[in-house]
């Protein structure tokens, strides 16, 4: 008997007894299912509350609904993508549907291919566009019991999957005990025990005599309401005990009480039916023949065995049932070691070695108490497949219990540094570290103990930006060069940006920048890695005009170099281009970067390269496309549960001068880059805070923010802070300041001539010069910036000498360049700055009224839908801006008609006209 009664009036029509408003939320998710919308939730609660009674009335309720099941196993939570084949298994003959990378991922995941190990994330798209597909057929309901125990790989898509459903026609409901860590932030509904009442009507429908009112309030209360409990408690006591209360009451946790009621069931069984119930619990697919072939090995007479039954704990259909987790947990745990053993011994001689070699070689671990040699080399086969498929948790796992098995004390050194590397890549910092600790202990030369250490020193770095890790990757890389001078070269660079771009440290960048110094030349042609580094430790040790020409030749070299190459470091080279004040190439390296990255959907890796657009294209005033790469960047977010860079945000809402969003945005990532030690962060808003209050013209608050910016030792920040500390210093008459940044400002520009740099310091000078050579300097900062795509820069240029020829009583030339600069600023969206050259413009004595910002008439769009607007007007088709967003074509579908409606247009024809194209507004990278 289960957790339900019949309903009056209904027949053979159940309902959940206490469960009324639970079942009507589920009955509501069902019913928008079927009108197109999609629906999450995550049932959570400790076992035998309901949770499995719940999701077979959600089952129940889904008439011609087609369903889909899955349900974690404990011993398959170390097996990639168990779970998630699983659910997909029935619509794998619709992977033909897909967009073929997308199909293949899916397919090598579930190990019908063979093939690089696809980017975790690509799998995630390829599910929710299995899920997508189906639905327009049927609409769906995803059911995944006992979620607390599903693979982490399965548990990392179904999480992004949930995240991502809008308009699909697809239900997920899990069923669990816990929030599964990658589910957290879904919706949620915790289940409590039933109210007293309905305890005490489960409790009697369940007892044969009359419980004394006190025993069943007392019974009632230390069950909590939890119906398994209610029910399995009284089994196999007797009136007697039922009615004084003997034997109900016993003080051990519930869980374990539970436990020990199936256990008591269990007892009271032959010993083949045990040893049977053993076999199925240590066999996670239910698969009834592998659980007979198993039986057979062991002895075990089906005849014998089921000749009394299994008092409705195992049930053999199309696949082999427990009646709830806690019985297979309760048989498994209660059974002897030597009997397990010999179970897994059993399953594994009859899983199939070439169509099953994982489960086969977990088996043989699990049969296995001491060091054996051959079954940790399978372990370490069945991780290198595991990391084939993407599976970087389950390979930890596999190479953590080899290591464990190791008898070969060289192979154990190399099983640990495997093993501690696949933790850092899963995530798993402490396993990874202490897997490191293993590997220096067992290491058998100085490069296993180096590796050991460099191990140590990602694991600092992945941890967040912060002082201890540049130390520590440069000594890797020191100690590295006798045995992998390409490794050493990498990590140098990495320790680099990560002193630039974390701690800001300047006595870590110039250590390291000395160490890259006395690396010995490569024989021939030097690398683009050579050449970066190169220029960067040039660049701190000799100075902005001795590391020129080298810096060039590495931005040069960066246009094309190798693509495997700058997906492992180019983070760490994005800023060479500015440094050089190339104003048009700019984007080049991270659009192309990025362009491979999302189609790989490395979404862990997209923030990176979307910062790195997502700056320059602020500074060339195209706000629609930073607006629509910080969305992005807020999506990639969302998806993956990891913080977004807000670097690019910053700048762009510094640059619009909307002073309540910048200066609430600006507090806080000062709070929380400071408190992380990335000083990076704390530099970068500081800059924005110098822009925002030039544009405002506070510029005591400018001034104080521009000097502590150029304080920072992240060389392109600084530099770029160094004209607002000028503007802001001359205009609040700190003329110490003004021609100190100057000087700093002629050193890393003068000796670049190009456009950008030229003209910021004619720009910059002509604020400090006198009248005879000021106007000269304002023309040439005006003809110098009129070359290059930094609109804003040019704006000011223009606003400056507006202002300038103001004070000069030039008043008609001044209102020619004030107005231009208004009306660039007011079309690109800089609201602050209009302000400033509206208010010179009154001045001057010319009427003006305020105009609407031409880059806020589409501000009724949502940041997604303006950037779904701004792909398909470019040209991409629906499919193409699903996977570029990590969105299911029928999402893309709903938010498109949401846009119509708002720009008042009928199709797709029509956004072009409806969102116009400034000279480089372009979103397609």
């Amino acid at each position: 008997m289960d957790q339900r009664t019949r309903a009056a009036g209904h027949g053979e029509n159940t309902r959940l007894l206490g469960r009324a408003s639970e079942c009507a939320l589920l009955d509501q998710m069902i019913a928008a299912v079927r009108t197109g919308e999609s629906r999450v939730l995550v049932l959570h609660g400790p076992p035998g509350i309901g949770k499995s009674a719940l999701l077979a009335h959600a089952e129940r309720a889904a008439a011609g609904v087609q369903v889909l099941r899955a349900g974690g196993v404990e011993s398959e939570m170390e097996l990639a993508f168990a779970a998630l084949h699983q659910l997909c298994a029935p619509l794998l003959g619709r992977l033909g549907n897909l967009p073929e990378p997308q199909r293949e991922a899916l397919e090598t995941v579930f190990g019908m291919r063979a093939g690089p190990a696809p980017e975790r994330f690509l799998v995630a798209l390829a599910v929710l566009g299995l899920l997508s597909e189906a639905s327009e057929e049927s609409p769906l309901l995803c059911v995944v019991d006992d979620a607390q125990w599903m693979d982490r790989a399965s548990a990392q898509i179904l999480g992004f999957v949930a995240r991502r459903l809008l308009a699909e026609s697809v239900a997920l409901l899990f069923g669990s005990r816990r929030r599964p860590q990658d589910l957290i932030g879904l919706p949620e509904l915790e289940i409590a025990g039933l109210g007293d009442a309905d305890a005490r009507a489960l409790l009697d429908s369940v007892t044969h005599a009359r419980l004394d009112r006190h025993i069943s309030e007392r019974l009632v209360a230390e069950t909590q309401g939890n119906p398994l409990a209610l029910l399995e408690l009284p089994r196999g006591l007797s009136v007697t005990q039922m009615a004084g209360g003997l034997g109900l009451l016993r003080g051990d946790a519930l869980p374990g009480r539970i436990e020990q009621s199936f256990l008591a069931r269990i007892e009271a069984l032959p010993e083949q039916t045990r040893l049977l119930l053993l076999v199925a619990a240590a066999e996670p697919t239910g698969h009834p023949d592998l659980v007979w072939r198993a039986a057979e090995r062991l002895g075990i007479v089906p005849a014998t065995a089921l000749a009394a039954g299994t008092d409705g704990l195992l049930s053999f259909d199309a696949r082999v049932i427990f009646h709830h987790p806690l019985v297979r947990s309760a048989v498994y745990g209660a059974a002897r070691q030597r009997d397990r053993r010999a179970v897994h011994l059993a399953l594994a001689e009859v899983t199939d070695a070439q169509a099953d070699p994982d489960r086969r070689a977990w088996h043989l671990a699990s049969a296995t108490t001491v060091p054996d040699e051959a079954v940790a080399a399978e372990l370490e086969r069945s991780a290198d497949r595991a990391q084939a498929r993407g599976g970087l948790a389950a390979a930890a796992a596999f190479l953590q219990r080899s290591l464990a098995l190791s008898v070969d004390t060289a192979r154990r050194a190399e099983r640990a540094l495997s093993a501690a590397d696949a933790s850092l890549r899963a995530g798993d910092l402490d396993a990874a570290r202490k897997l490191a600790d293993i590997a220096d202990g067992n290491a058998r030369s100085e490069f296993q103990r180096v590796r050991a250490h460099l191990v140590r020193s990602h694991i600092t770095f992945a941890a967040g930006f912060n002082n201890e890790a540049p130390p520590m990757l440069l000594e890797a890389a020191q100690r590295l060069e006798p045995f992998d001078m390409d490794l050493a070269r990498e990590t140098y660079l990495i320790a680099w940006g990560g002193a630039s771009y974390g701690a800001a440290n300047r006595e870590s960048l110039v250590a390291i920048s000395r160490a890259i110094g006395n690396l010995p030349p490569r024989e021939g042609s030097p690398s683009v890695l050579d050449l970066v580094l190169e220029s960067y430790a040039l660049l701190i040790s000799e100075g902005r005009t001795t590391a020129l020409p080298t810096l060039r030749k590495a931005v040069s070299a960066l246009t094309d170099a190798p693509l495997q190459d700058l997906l492992k470091w180019s983070w760490a080279a994005n800023g060479l281009v500015a440094l050089i004040w190339e104003d048009r190439i700019m984007t080049r390296t991270p659009a192309r970067v990025l362009e491979v990255v999302r189609a790989a959907g490395a979404l862990a890796d997209l923030p990176v390269y979307l910062h790195a657009l997502g700056i320059p294209t602020s500074l060339s005033g195209e706000f629609g496309a930073a607006a629509a790469i910080v969305a992005e960047s807020e999506a990639v977010a969302a998806a993956t549960g990891v913080p977004m860079t807000q670097h690019t945000k910053l700048l762009l809402t510094a640059l619009q001068g909307r002073e309540a969003e910048a200066s609430a945005l600006i507090a806080a990532t000062i709070e929380e880059a400071g408190a992380g030690g990335q000083l990076a962060g704390v530099a970068s808003a500081q800059w924005a805070t110098a822009i925002l209050y030039n544009g405002l013209a506070d510029y005591e608050r400018a001034l104080s923010a521009a000097q502590a910016t150029t304080l920072s030792a992240n060389a392109l920040v600084s530099q770029w802070a160094l004209s607002e500390l000028v503007e802001a210093a001359a205009r609040a008459g700190n003329d110490a300041a003004a021609h100190g940044a100057l000087e700093d400002l002629a050193v890393t520009a003068e000796p670049c001539d190009t456009d950008w740099a030229q003209g910021i310091l004619s720009r910059c000078r002509a604020l400090l010069s006198d009248d005879a050579a000021a106007a000269g300097l304002y023309r040439e900062a005006i003809e110098r910036l009129s070359r290059t795509v930094l609109r804003p820069e040019l704006a000011r240029a223009h606003l400056l000498y507006g202002e300038w020829l103001r004070r000069d009583r030039q008043r008609t030339e001044a209102r020619t360049h004030l107005r231009t600069a208004y009306e660039m600023f007011t079309s690109i969206g800089m609201e602050a700055f209009a302000e400033r050259a509206r208010r010179e413009l009154l001045a001057t004595g010319e009427a003006v009224r305020k105009r609407r910002n031409e880059a806020a008439t589409n501000e009724g769009l949502t940041p997604q839908e303006r950037q779904i607007a701004l792909l398909v007007r470019d040209g991409l088709s629906n499919p193409e801006v699903a996977a570029r967003l990590f969105l299911s074509p029928r999402t893309v579908e709903w938010h498109l008609r949401q846009v119509f409606t708002k720009l008042g247009i009928g199709s797709r024809k029509q956004l072009p006209d409806a969102l116009p194209r400034s000279e480089s507004d372009s979103t397609t990278g």
